[in-house]
């Protein structure tokens, strides 16, 4: 029993309420609405030989980076391989395979040949192209989705998904006049497509275009906040906005409200929190007890150490609520992972590790080990993930420890790179200010 999807694409196991099904479980992924989760498990529960929806329910547990979903992921690999199957099924499998192994790269170049052989499966490019984002290829943010537009049209349904992760692509490689274009584009096409919105909020944010951003976000929020797995971070950007206004009751409004109102549990949601309070907390912000929540959220999972990127978010919960037993279960998970297999072992010690480690020098005062560590890995950066709004944490803490350690020379200099870059940031005339005063005052 084999359906073709939307673009044509065969789809082994599936009668055509399951193939319905699918269809409507990718639309949810790709604008990041409603439950996709559920809606595949609909489609297996109506056609239990379904390969791709089996596929598509093991890569959105493995996408999150939650620790829980790798065993999910592994239980759909082993029905699966047991299935009658296509070649190019086969190969999503084997993705599955190698990203349940933490081989993030081996899976990346599985879905590169995918997506050059059959440039409209859809969900090849989507998942390769958050595959990139978590492995920090910026290049192929951009390339991966390239390729395949010559494919693609505006009356093929899906169509805004590839203009949207175009953007992005674009806006990483710092192509903004492009970005900015294609994000605006793929929101015309379908105003709920989270990652278009995301795509043009991330250029506004890296051109310091801050109330433009506020005006973009603002625009039509319920599009992007209503029923959607991505709010979260689009309020954080928002809150990334009037931060740089310097407008902190309004950036403590939010975080207080939708982005940790809700306490969510959820590892991207966490991030977003513990990477916005580390922002106030270098402007020395008090903070009460938010930095509690946070930590108890991060504190079941401390341990875990399968991404090196949501450790250095834990460690900022756990230094900024001063849990040192919690940081200590960080650090032995890092250790643990560095002897490991699967690619994070490289993304620990490459970068995770001196990030994670020089976070938490930062919180205990120790500002000159918090510049050592972070001076040689903040080019190499990318290389544990993240976009470069979420890497800018690095500088911002390189920056501030420099002022309060007293190397105001280096200080300056990092702080000429953001103002060049960003000519109007009124948080960057701030520190050159600071940096110019005979005595550097502490912020906290």
């Amino acid at each position: 029993m084999t359906r073709n999807d939307a673009i044509g694409l065969p789809m082994s196991g599936a009668d055509a309420t399951a193939a319905d099904l699918y269809q409507q479980a990718l639309h949810e992924f790709q604008c990041y609405r409603g439950d996709p989760v559920a809606t595949t498990e609909q489609a297996v529960s109506r056609s239990p030989e379904f390969v791709m929806a089996r596929v598509l329910h093991a890569y959105l547990h493995l996408l999150g980076t939650e620790p829980d979903g790798f065993t999910v992921a592994r239980a759909d690999l082993e029905t699966a391989e047991t299935l009658p199957s296509t070649a190019r099924e086969r190969a999503h499998l084997s993705v599955v395979k190698h990203l349940s192994d933490s081989e993030w790269h081996v899976a990346s170049r599985i879905l590169e040949d995918i997506a050059i052989e059959h440039p409209h499966d859809i969900l090849a490019l989507q998942v390769g192209h958050l595959v990139d984002f978590y492995t920090g290829s910026t290049r192929l943010l951009r390339d991966r989705i390239a390729r395949a537009l010559p494919a693609w049209s505006a009356e093929m349904p899906g169509y805004h998904v590839i203009v949207g992760m175009h953007a992005f692509g674009l806006e990483e490689t710092g192509l903004y006049a492009r970005a900015e274009a294609a994000g605006r584009r793929a929101v015309e096409l379908e105003r709920h497509d989270a990652w278009a919105w995301h795509a043009v909020a991330h250029v506004m944010e890296m051109q310091g275009r801050t109330v433009e951003g506020i005006d973009w976000l603002r625009s039509d929020s319920d599009a992007w906040s209503v029923d959607n797995f991505f709010a979260v971070h689009l309020w954080w950007h928002l809150a990334l906005y009037h931060l740089e206004l310097g407008e902190v009751d309004e950036v403590l409004r939010l975080f207080d409200g939708p982005i940790y109102g809700p306490r969510s549990r959820v590892v991207l949601d966490m991030i977003d929190a513990s990477a916005l309070l580390w922002r106030l907390k270098l402007r020395g912000i008090p903070l009460g007890e938010r930095w509690q929540a946070v930590a108890d959220g991060w504190e079941p999972i401390a341990d875990v150490g399968n991404y090196a990127f949501n450790d250095a978010h834990a460690m900022m919960a756990f230094t900024g609520a001063q849990r040192r037993e919690a940081a200590e279960r960080v650090f032995a998970a890092q250790a643990h992972a560095t002897d490991g297999s699967g690619d994070n072992r490289f993304f620990v010690r490459e970068v995770g590790s001196p990030v994670t480690r020089a976070i938490h020098a930062f919180g205990e005062g120790d500002y000159a080990e918090t510049v050592r560590l972070l001076r040689p890995v903040r080019d190499r950066a990318n290389r544990f993930g993240g976009s470069h709004a979420q890497r800018d944490l690095i500088d911002l803490t390189l920056i501030e420890a420099a002022l309060r350690d007293g190397q105001l020379a280096l200080a300056r200099a990092l702080i000429a790179e953001r103002t060049d870059l960003k000519p109007d940031s009124a948080s960057a005339h701030a520190l050159l200010a600071r940096a110019a005063e005979p005595r550097v005052r502490q912020v906290a």
